[in-house]
């Protein structure tokens, strides 16, 4: 096969290793693997492959703390990075170290062939390189699936100046974006200025954007800088997009086209020195079908989209994102508190209609009032109220609801979870709760949990660490261990 390439694998667990090379045999490749970067760098001492698929934790170092020394060495050579450690972190952390591609664990070997395809095709047009370095600043949580989706192209932005659109509803945290691509980009410097469109009059926007001169209209007492000036050199965030009146929508495309701008009574044309992020909650498409919203800013603003998943389609970051909620809290004077198990399943439970600013403001409610330490399932429930529906949390009863869940939606949608992910999609969502369940339920004793669950200790500890999860959290979540 001529798309076929000669491929080099590097994880440290033996059954990773064995399904990766079966799927990329059956894509056509040749397949060798090694298990620690010892064996790597012996191998790559012998002969280079045409493509390096990397774990990042291994025996005897970080994966991608050894990238850059490996890429120096073989600059032509394609790196994708495979982790169980799903942050934005991560992510970016591949990218700046000039790896082709991430993928976080449970990965879709569907996804990988097409990884390895694109990285052959690279390498048979031009070397690979390194991106500039960011910020350690991350403003976004969340290990589902979805969310690595927007990591991999926040992490393949930062590095230029194209134009982004984020879409999504209210509260999913559009501006977090916005400022991630800023602040892990070569604009970080410099600053990040927001606009509102909805919060803004509609006769006052194009001053809002691009200053006015004294005497412009009335009340222009004095020369003001708009937003664009304010943001020279750094990122222009353009909330709400969907609710920028026509006139200015013109004024807009013309900056966009042609880099420059005058100011509301002005002659003197200025330099639009500025990245643009525009937001929105609006079905930009359905608008432009409207009349809405003019087509070509559409397509001017549309180069990247980026569209954010509400938070009931991310179950499985709501403890994740519940606990740093209640973290920030304490650091903000708040009483610190934690959440047993019975309370995140009620949380993991619930629609949340007001996405993660909802959950957020939850947060900081239970901080300022629940009398206890721990957080049980009933303040949830006493907080949330009966307006909709959440999860009964009890042990084993976590992870049924998950595949009830499931089952339901293909029982609406015959054949909708028939895309070979099923498998990964069920363990994924069933073993963050099932864990932490078992822990509560034995005062944090890992080995007790262990027990309970059948799994070796030392299997447990792993998955620990990989899910990120810290049992001293749990210690006295449930019953205590006895």
């Amino acid at each position: 096969m001529s798309d076929a390439g000669r491929i080099l694998v590097l994880d440290d667990d033996a059954a990773i290793r064995t399904v990766v090379s079966q799927a990329l045999r059956r894509a056509g490749h040749a397949v060798d693997t090694v298990a620690t970067l010892a064996e790597l760098r012996a191998t790559l001492a012998r002969d280079i492959p045409d493509v390096l698929v990397t774990d990042v934790v291994l025996p005897d170092g970080d994966g991608l703390e050894a990238l850059p020394a490996i890429l120096e060495a073989h600059p032509a050579l394609p790196v994708i990075v495979l982790s169980a450690r799903n942050t934005l972190s991560t992510a970016v952390r591949a990218t700046e170290a000039g790896a082709f591609d991430y993928l976080p664990k449970p990965f879709d070997l569907d996804a990988l062939a097409q990884a390895v395809a694109g990285a052959l095709a690279r390498a048979r047009r031009q070397p690979s390189g390194a991106l500039a370095p960011a910020d350690d600043a991350l403003p976004l949580i969340g290990r589902s699936p979805a969310m690595q989706e927007v990591y991999r192209v926040i992490a393949r932005v930062v590095s230029n100046d194209l134009t982004v659109l984020v879409s999504g509803e209210s509260g999913t945290g559009k501006e977090l974006v916005a400022r991630a691509i800023h602040d892990l980009g070569s604009r970080k410097r410099a600053p990040f200025v927001a606009l509102n469109m909805a919060a803004i009059p509609r006769e006052l926007i194009e001053a809002e954007l691009f200053g006015h001169e004294k005497g412009a209209f009335t009340g222009a007492a004095a020369r003001v800088a708009g937003k664009f000036e304010q943001a020279a050199g750094g990122t222009l965030f353009l909330d709400e997009i969907g609710d920028m009146p026509m006139d200015a929508q013109t004024r807009l495309l013309r900056v966009l086209q042609s880099g420059e701008f005058t100011t509301v009574g002005g002659a003197r044309t200025i330099r639009a020195d500025v990245r643009i992020v525009a937001a929105t909650n609006k079905d930009l498409a359905a608008s432009v079908a409207s009349g809405a919203f003019r087509e070509d800013l559409f397509y001017r603003l549309n180069v990247v989209p980026i569209a954010l998943p509400a938070l009931r389609e991310r179950r499985q970051d709501v403890a994740l994102l519940a606990r740093h909620f209640l973290d920030r809290a304490a650091e903000s004077g708040l009483p610190r508190k934690s959440l047993d198990a019975a309370a995140i399943a009620m949380l993991e439970g619930y629609d949340w209609p007001g996405n993660v600013r909802e959950l957020e403001n939850l947060m900081r409610r239970l901080a300022a009032l629940s009398r206890d330490e721990w957080i049980g399932g009933a303040e949830i429930t006493a907080m949330l109220g009966a307006a909709r529906p959440v999860a009964t949390p009890t042990d084993i009863g976590i992870a049924a609801a998950v595949l009830t869940r499931l089952i339901a939606i293909e029982r609406e949608r015959p054949g909708a979870l028939d895309d070979g992910t099923l498998y990964d999609r069920i363990i994924a969502e069933v073993e963050r709760p099932l864990i932490e369940a078992m822990l509560a339920r034995h005062g944090g004793n890992q080995l007790r949990a262990a027990q309970a669950m059948g799994i070796n200790r030392n299997t447990l500890r792993k998955r620990l660490d990989d899910l990120a999860i810290d049992p001293m959290d749990l210690r006295r979540a449930g019953r205590p261990a006895g």
